[in-house]
């Protein structure tokens, strides 16, 4: 099922567009910068389709209830065209555990690779003003905080990153089966 160049551009193409929709649902949750020009471009990017989408789905608190949509519907739509281009016939409970699995699974590895850049970035450039270095700080921050709550400091020496990579770990080894 890996070989097939269609299914290639179809986990490139919806990866990176549930990349996006995922980004911002985390901006908003972590109450990022929305000032920042790369906060700016994903806004611009999500909103002809979120925009509508709020119109019909009203928020739950500060969870943004149409970018979760949003994100399970382009996860969907990757499922059922990999699916359905590798020859395979599924039923709808298959669809639904392998959309909310591979959701949860790119979820996890959006944070893993930003807790990556955040620990490079500690080390070559700890107080950087990019907007890049700016947004993945803050989107990390809750998972720090949390982290923190439970691990003592140690002084100049932070461990969570370790703790965080172990549990995400942790998380996409028992997920990996479901995923697409």
């Amino acid at each position: 099922m890996g070989g097939d160049p269609f299914i290639l551009v179809v986990k490139t193409l919806g990866s990176l567009y549930l990349f996006v929709v995922m980004l911002r649902l985390l901006l908003q949750l972590s109450r990022a910068d929305f000032y920042n020009p790369i906060s700016q471009a994903i806004v611009k990017a999500t909103s002809p389709i979120l925009l509508p989408l709020r119109k019909v789905i009203p928020p739950i608190g500060r969870l943004d209830t149409a970018s979760v949509v949003l994100a399970l519907a382009v996860q969907f739509a990757m499922v059922f065209l990999i699916l359905m281009i590798a020859g395979f016939n599924s039923t709808p409970a298959h669809y639904v555990i392998y959309t909310i699995a591979g959701l949860f699974y790119n979820l996890l590895q959006l944070y893993f690779w930003a807790v990556i850049i955040t620990v490079i970035l500690s080390w070559i450039a700890p107080h950087a003003d990019h907007p890049g270095a700016m947004i993945v700080r803050q989107i990390c921050e809750p998972l720090y905080r949390a982290c923190h709550k439970v691990l003592p400091s140690l002084g100049g020496l932070d461990l969570s990153p370790i703790f965080i990579f172990l549990a995400i770990t942790i998380l996409q080894n028992f997920i990996r089966p479901y995923v697409i």
